[in-house]
């Protein structure tokens, strides 16, 4: 491709109407490495159900963190701004969510506990907990939060050159480098439960207070997301 007399060729990062790449690289995995529930779903899938499991809730993690940003590109953010009573019904709606994950983890604990305990390893302690899916309750998990909306808009619009033709394509290249790094960040998690999981295998009463720990976790998360506001 030649380039006009006196110019000097476009990097690829301007063509594609992204500006400040690198500091948006940094933010982006510091932001992903934030504890959250999308994060801890997938780490206590991955100890109590395995790796196969682990994989399955961070697909449905990837799935809805697209869908949260092609949406906040779509501009669906200005749309809960303004009309504050739909980002009340999304907002109770994740955060009822997440006390019914952390009330399933806390009531597989208590049936274990009082019915006995025939099994030898720690998956089968939250089975009712996980079911009918990892990948479809890390998906719901991730999209029934509103703050994450406002949020990737927010973020998204400070790297986009406004006077790009095709915004979309700078969106995607913006999204796929946070997909990749939370793929990275995920399988971490994911091999880092499964290694708990080898440890405290056989040890129940551990195990029982690693899992209400995560229920409490859960329980935490949805009292923050019920008491978040726009603001």
């Amino acid at each position: 491709m030649a380039w006009p007399a006196g110019s000097p060729p476009t990097t690829l990062v301007l063509v594609l109407g992204i500006t400040s790449l690198w500091t948006y690289v940094i933010g982006t995995a510091l932001i992903i490495l934030l504890p959250g529930p999308n994060s801890m779903y997938v780490l206590s899938t991955a100890t109590r159900r395995g790796v196969r499991h682990g994989y399955a809730a961070a697909c449905g993690v990837f799935l809805g963190d697209a869908a949260i940003m092609t949406l906040s590109a779509a501009g669906v953010a200005s749309l809960l701004k303004a009309q504050p009573v739909l980002f009340d019904i999304v907002k109770y709606a994740g955060a009822a969510y997440l006390c019914y994950i952390g009330y399933g983890l806390i009531r597989g604990v208590w049936r274990r506990r009082h019915h006995g305990d025939e099994a030898d390893s720690v998956p089968a302690e939250v089975d009712e907990a996980v079911e009918p899916g990892a990948f479809r309750r890390a998906l719901t998990v991730s999209l029934l939060n509103p703050k994450s909306i406002l949020f990737f808009v927010s973020f998204f619009s400070q790297f986009v050159d406004p006077s790009y033709a095709y915004p979309v394509v700078s969106f995607l290249v913006l999204g796929t480098i946070a997909e990749v790094f939370s793929f990275v960040y995920m399988t971490t998690l994911i091999f880092a439960g499964s290694y708990l999981a080898a440890q405290v295998r056989r040890r129940r009463k551990l195990a029982r207070g690693l899992t209400t720990g995560v229920a409490t976790v859960f329980l935490a998360f949805a009292v923050r997301l019920a008491t978040a506001s726009l603001s």
